[in-house]
Formats: C-alpha cells, structure tokens, sequence
C-alpha cells in the first residue's frame, strides 16, 4: 500500500474522533473560564481535557507527516492543520470538518457547493468568535485598565471584530488579548470573502439560468 492510501485511510479514520475531541476541547474550555467557582478539582480536569485534546492532535499531526513523506511540503500543504496544532483556539474548527465527514458517509452532501461554503464559513465564525470570546476573557477580566470586564463585553468585541467593524467601544489591553484580536481580524476578512464571494457567485449563476430560461425575443 503507497503512502498517499495510508495517509487517506488514516484521515478518514481519524475524522470523527478528532472532530469529537475538539467539542470536548471547547467545552472544557468555557467550563474553565466561565466557571470560576467550581471546585478546584474540576478545573483540574478541564485542564487535564485541553491537554489531552492537544496531545491527540500532535499526533495525528505526527502520523500524518510522516506517512505522507514529504517532509516540508506537508506543511506548506497542510497549513489549517499546522495552524490547529499550534494555536490551541483554531481547534474548534475542525467541528466543521466532522459534518463534512458524516455527510459523506451518507452519501451525497445535501446541500449545494454555494450553501456549504455559506453554511461552513458561518458555523467557522460562530466557533471562533466564541474561542476568541473566551480567550479575551479570561486574560482581560482583571486586567489594569481593561474595559473588557464581563463575558458578554467580550462577546460583543468578538462580533465586532470578526465583522470587520470595530467600534472600539471595548477593547483588549493585555499582549494576548491582542494577539487573539490579530487573529480574529485576519479570519473574519477570510470568512467575509468567501461568504461574499460564494453569494455573488450564486446570484450570478441564477441571473444566468434565468436569461437561459428567457423566450427568444425578449
């Protein structure tokens, strides 16, 4: 068997476990931040999920750069991935990545090409709005001179940073807070232009059907 069919079956295989990993990830995760009073032994093991998920994901990471063999090039190849591994709040997307992998277990995707980019890009902003939310958060409360002091100030920065607006209402103060903020800017015009582009692409392709349908002459 060549290496480019293991790493295919490795893939496949390992699709739902890690999609499942990172809900286990996020959840851990808010559990942890938004739950300060909980006993002690629970944020332990909230902290003890986030790692595990992390460690699940540097393997595969490992199995699969090695099966493929190409060293560098997998990286290139693979950014999202590299990404993931190294920025612990870009996990939760690869929740959109099980649907896909049950879709086609199924047969058929559902929807159209047009609807799944909408429909992935939308549950992709939700995820790391949410990620992002959670992250200012837990580095802003307290902060000397943060005006993010509750979670629903750093939901709504989230929104207003992933949409491109900015109001500046709220923002982050401390290094990480900012670091996110770079983040989050950075996919929200990648979310944004393939929403956008995917829509235009749509409505021209009806207009174009339409002018097909149209009686010669008119």
């Amino acid at each position: 068997m060549d290496q480019d069919s293991r790493q295919t079956r490795w893939e496949q295989r390992t699709e739902v476990p890690l999609g499942i990993a990172s809900l286990i990830f996020l959840g851990a995760y808010a559990l942890h931040v938004l739950a300060p009073g909980m006993p002690g032994v629970w944020h332990d093991v909230c902290l003890t999920l986030t790692v595990a998920t992390w460690a699940l994901f540097v393997l595969d990471y490992a199995v699969r750069w090695r099966l493929s063999g190409r060293r560098l090039g997998f990286v290139r190849t693979h950014w999202l991935d590299t990404l993931v591994v190294a920025l612990p709040l870009l996990r939760p997307v690869r929740i959109v990545r099980l649907y896909e992998a049950v879709q086609r277990r199924h047969g058929e995707p559902r929807l159209s090409l047009h609807a799944r980019v909408i429909t992935y890009a939308g549950v992709s902003t939700a995820l790391l709005g949410f990620a992002g939310a959670l992250a200012v958060y837990q580095h802003e409360r307290g902060a000397p001179g943060a005006t993010i002091k509750t979670f629903g100030d750093s939901v709504w920065w989230a929104c207003s940073t992933l949409a491109t607006v900015g109001y500046g209402d709220v923002t982050p103060v401390t290094p990480v807070g900012r670091l996110v903020a770079v983040g989050l800017m950075a996919c929200g015009l990648a979310l944004l232009g393939a929403v956008t582009g995917s829509f235009s692409s749509w409505l021209i392709q009806v207009f174009s059907r339409e002018e097909d349908e149209r009686p010669p002459g008119r």
